[in-house]
Parts: structure tokens; C-alpha cells; sequence
């Protein structure tokens, strides 16, 4: 299996340690990746309520870059995925727009067809690769790790391409195939509140607040995600919520970072050192600290 790799801005950014885990894990399946050369920033959510066409215009760049490679677009960025896969159905259903958006990639001497399919990573793994694969490849079962899986509001709705919108269960099965105990998450495509921490602080505090306080009631010891900025939001504020609400400290680790633990890699080839709430104690209190022995 062969696919192109498009990191986006983010995990070369805050969330080195995806890009890190994934590429251990998508090596490890031997599942090959080809980065998309001299790809661009894909105009992102916040570019998008600026300016849509040009916010659309950066995102069919990438596009029309990646048609000159085979396979599918890989994108672990939830944002990104969302950008990119907003773009092709508006080129599709809005001839003004594509109309707009082409004019500007023939300036840049580029063309797009329309033939590239943008997918995440949990797609491809939870589909392409498949949970039994997984469970084969795992060496240090998580047995009595209770993760809380977490997808956000951004690779299921609106456009739902591979999972069910309200109750996905494509990180459910894979986390469930590395031995570790899926929590019940009912809050599990809640918003973890975006970008409003920096605009509306109150608000996104809560909505963060909202998430982890039921992953605790859930008793989850861990809780996985599948966006960068979830990641960023749920771990970089439990502190504040500790001063202000109430002591809530989760690991909240990338989903490729738990296959990683499972597959027995090294932890600096997950990144797990980059973490801001560490992993290890919990693993050890669960009996799993060999899972982060080898260096």
C-alpha cells in the first residue's frame, strides 16, 4: 500500500509528535508514504471565514499537487482533511467557485482534475490496513488501559465518507485490537472548542472542561485523539482547569501513539516525550511500564 503525505501546517508545528507516531506506526505496518513536495498551508478554518476563494485556492493547490502522484491523499490534520474535502464538493457543486479556483491554479501553471481522494489516516488504517492486522502486529497488549476515544467535530461531520457521524467507531475497533478497554464515550464527536480558547477563553475553557471532566467519570486512564488541536486543547489547560474548576489530569495521546505503545516502538519514535500530562505513570499503575521501556 502506497499513499501520499500531506502533514499540513500543524504537525510540523505543535504536533510534531503525530507526525512522529505516524510515521512509526503507517513504517511499522509497512505501509508506504510519499510526501507531497512543496505543498502549502491548506487555508485552514480561520483563512476560510476570511476569505473562502482564496482560502479554496491554497487548498486546491495541494490538490492539484497531489494528483501527479498515485494513490490517495493522506492527511492526519482534521482540519486539513475537512479544508481539502470542503473544496472538492464546493468545486463540484458551485461552478462560480471552481471557475475561480481553476483560473488561479492555471496562473500558477497547475490544473486539477478532480481525481484525488483525500482521506485520514484513521480511514486508512481502520479500512485499508484493518483492526485484525493490527491486532497481529501488537506485541505489548494494553490489557486493563482504559481509553476514552475522542474524534471531534471535524472527520465525521459534515461530510461523514467513512464513518457514522454521530457514533463512529473506526478508532473504537483499532484502540480495542491493541488489548486496551474502549470506555463508553458519549461526548466523543463533541466540540473540544476550536480555536475559541484564544477568542472567547471562558467558553472554550468550558468546553474543554466539559469533555475531560466525563472522561473522568467514564474512569478512562487515557484518552485518545485524531485532531491536532483537540490534542492541544485538552492537555495544554488541564492546569488552568485545575486552578480554576477542578483537578483533572488525563494523558491525552494521538491514536497512533497508543498503536505505537502496543506495537512495542520506542516512545521517543512517538513522540511520547513531548507530552505535557505523561503517560508512563498511569501505564505503570495499570502494570504496563514496560510498554515505555525501550528508549
Amino acid at each position: 500500500m502506497k499513499y501520499t503525505y500531506y502533514p499540513g501546517c500543524s504537525l510540523r508545528g505543535t504536533a510534531r509528535a503525530y507526525e512522529e507516531s505516524l510515521l512509526a506506526v503507517f513504517q511499522a505496518l509497512g505501509v508506504e508514504l510519499e510526501m507531497l513536495e512543496d505543498w502549502n498551508c491548506c487555508g485552514a478554518t480561520a483563512y476560510m471565514s476570511v476569505d473562502q476563494l482564496q482560502a479554496f485556492a491554497l487548498a486546491a493547490r495541494n490538490l492539484a499537487l497531489a494528483e501527479r502522484l498515485p494513490g490517495d491523499l493522506i492527511t492526519p490534520c482534521s482540519g486539513c482533511y475537512l479544508v481539502l474535502n470542503k473544496c472538492q464538493r464546493y468545486m463540484r457543486e458551485y461552478p462560480g467557485i471552481k471557475r475561480v479556483v481553476h483560473g488561479a491554479l492555471t496562473a500558477a501553471g497547475l490544473a486539477y482534475g478532480d481525481r484525488v481522494k483525500v482521506r485520514h489516516p484513521l480511514d486508512v488504517l481502520a479500512h485499508d490496513v484493518g483492526a485484525e492486522a493490527i491486532a497481529r502486529r501488537v506485541v505489548r497488549p494494553l490489557t486493563g488501559l482504559r481509553v476514552a476515544p475522542y474524534y471531534g467535530c471535524q472527520i465525521v461531520r459534515p461530510y461523514a465518507t467513512f464513518d457514522d457521524q454521530h457514533h463512529p467507531q473506526a478508532m473504537d475497533r483499532l484502540l480495542a485490537a491493541t488489548g486496551a478497554t474502549v470506555v463508553d464515550f458519549s461526548l466523543k464527536t463533541r466540540c473540544c472548542g476550536g480555536t475559541q480558547k484564544g477568542t472567547l477563553p471562558e467558553v472554550g475553557l468550558h468546553l474543554v472542561h466539559t469533555l475531560l471532566h466525563e472522561a473522568r467519570a467514564r474512569q478512562a486512564d487515557v484518552i485518545s485523539v485524531v485532531c491536532s488541536l483537540c490534542q492541544f486543547n485538552l492537555e495544554a489547560f488541564q492546569d488552568q482547569i485545575a486552578r480554576e474548576l477542578e483537578p483533572i489530569h488525563i494523558p491525552v495521546l494521538y491514536f497512533t501513539q497508543i498503536l505505537g505503545l502496543a506495537f512495542g516502538l520506542p516512545p521517543k519514535q512517538l513522540g511520547l516525550q513531548r507530552s505535557l500530562v505523561p503517560v508512563e505513570p498511569c501505564l505503570a499503575e495499570r502494570g504496563l511500564a514496560r510498554a515505555t521501556s525501550t528508549v
